[in-house]
């Protein structure tokens, strides 16, 4: 508990110039016609045909939105993915997030602070996850600390109540009928707090089972906490070349 608590000190109020922190999550969802929550009435005309149950459609297939949101902006950026949920996906939503609007708005940062949950792709205990962002960070020049949320707590991270929680009211009711709907709800999220959210579609392949062996892990650069330190570590450039 103490590590999920840590992280919000730190990363709210005045943020230094060379640190940028960001919440993530992933969660799935299946394109087709059964709206995510009964819609409200429509006065007159005729109501939208719908699916009774949200079962996958083969043709449609699947997107995996991954969220991103910056604290200090109070903005959210999501990378709907259509393949596998991977390790090399989640880093690259993140890259994504870095070059399109992170490193314009912290010029000076440094230091990149992620708060993630503990499973999953960007779980604490997958390899790939690591290995990618020891890629990232070389590329970016930045050193990234990483502080999962441990395990059972990841509804306190604030991406649950500042991002999701919004996207979800804002396409309830209505039928995901393709992955351009999905990208224009997303999107279209707002709030009277000023939150925005920007969205785009990654149809790039990522192959599941990806093996990184123990002479590749041996080459990242990581250190890890002295509290807990499975769950809160950084990992530093090696070859920095950005």
């Amino acid at each position: 508990m103490r590590a999920s608590r840590t992280v919000l000190r730190e990363a709210g109020g005045e943020i230094p110039p060379a640190y940028s922190p960001i919440s993530w999550r992933f969660q799935e969802q299946r394109p087709g016609t059964a709206p995510q929550e009964p819609a409200p009435a429509e006065a007159g005309g005729e109501p939208e045909r719908v699916r009774v149950h949200d079962f996958k459609i083969p043709e449609l297939g699947k997107v995996a939105p991954y969220g991103i949101y910056d604290i200090a902006a109070n903005t959210g950026w999501v990378n709907v993915g259509i393949d596998h949920d991977t390790a090399a996906f989640a880093v690259e939503s993140i890259r994504r997030w870095w070059c399109g609007f992170g490193r314009n708005r912290y010029p000076a940062a440094t230091r990149l602070l992620i708060t993630a949950d503990c499973g999953g792709s960007n779980g604490a205990r997958v390899r790939l996850w690591k290995r990618e962002l020891q890629s990232f960070a070389n590329q970016s020049g930045l050193s990234i600390t990483v502080t999962h949320h441990p395990p059972g707590t990841s509804k306190w991270n604030r991406i649950e109540h500042r991002l999701f929680a919004f996207i979800t009211q804002n396409w309830r009711g209505k039928p995901l009928l393709s992955h351009a709907v999905i990208v224009r709800l997303i999107g279209a999220t707002t709030t009277r707090a000023g939150l925005a959210v920007h969205c785009c579609l990654d149809d790039n392949n990522y192959p599941k089972a990806i093996k990184v062996s123990d002479a590749e892990m041996a080459q990242i650069n990581i250190k890890s906490d002295d509290f807990h330190g499975e769950w809160n570590y950084t990992i530093s450039p090696t070859q920095p070349t950005a």
